[in-house]
């Protein structure tokens, strides 16, 4: 996930450079979009991809060397944007989407419950994801503008199975449905003729446990979990 941070991070500063080249090239300097960023409030829609694992801490049980081990798959992400400008520098943003995204889980302990099957688990997640982000920006150079982000959102997991009464010893791996995340993250804004195209890349964590416990005390798959939360990278492009 570093590697891949550090990759996307470049990959933000290379378009803006490449687009003040060209236009140095051309000795041009106009300002696409000149009163856009005067309007109070603005719309728009966003897709990317998406990078999802989770932080897993262990507690004290009757599997010592119990550990989990997690594959992730990129996932994707769309949505819808609406912008609220506070001052020439900040605005609130309102970002709905649906987030798709499978892991998978293998289980790795000295019980004898766990046989090749059962120490897999496919997870397949869809989230309703409900974002409020402050936006904060540098003053506009030319046709672009970095900018910084930060907030929290609202998770629905439609896939969390929380409320079926089977479990892992029925084959069923369960999570919360409600989860609470915070996000932070870094991007440009990129003025074209007709639009605006914001790439920017965060991170998202959540805030609380994610796993619902099996029924019986000494599960093999959930006793010695004790934190369990999602951590994931975004890589968005939004069209405003």
């Amino acid at each position: 996930m570093k590697k891949a941070f550090l990759i996307l991070i470049a990959f933000l500063f290379v378009i803006p450079a490449s687009a003040q080249l060209f236009q140095k090239r051309d000795r041009r300097n106009v300002d696409n979009l000149p009163i856009f960023d005067k309007r109070r409030l603005h719309y728009g829609f966003y897709l990317g991809l998406n990078q999802n694992d989770f932080k897993i801490n262990y507690r004290p049980s009757n599997f010592p060397n119990a550990t989990v081990e997690v594959k992730p798959t990129a996932g994707f992400n769309v949505g819808l944007i609406a912008d609220l400008r506070l001052h020439k520098n900040i605005n609130l943003r309102f970002e709905p989407g649906l987030i798709s995204n499978s892991k998978t889980l293998y289980f790795n302990n000295n019980s004898a419950l766990l046989n090749a099957q059962d120490s897999v688990r496919e997870i397949g997640s869809t989230y309703l994801h409900l974002p409020l982000v402050l936006k904060f920006s540098t003053d506009r150079w030319n046709n672009v503008r970095p900018y910084v982000l930060a907030g929290v959102s609202y998770d629905h997991n439609f896939s969390s199975n929380q409320d079926n009464s089977d479990d892992n010893f029925s084959g069923e791996f369960r999570m919360k449905t409600t989860n609470f995340m915070y996000e932070i993250g870094i991007g440009i804004d990129i003025y074209l003729y007709y639009f605006k195209l914001s790439p920017s890349i965060r991170g998202v964590f959540a805030m609380n446990r994610e796993l619902v416990d099996d029924n019986g005390a000494n599960s093999p798959w959930t006793s010695p979990i004790n934190a369990f939360s999602t951590r994931g990278i975004f890589l968005n492009f939004a069209f405003e």
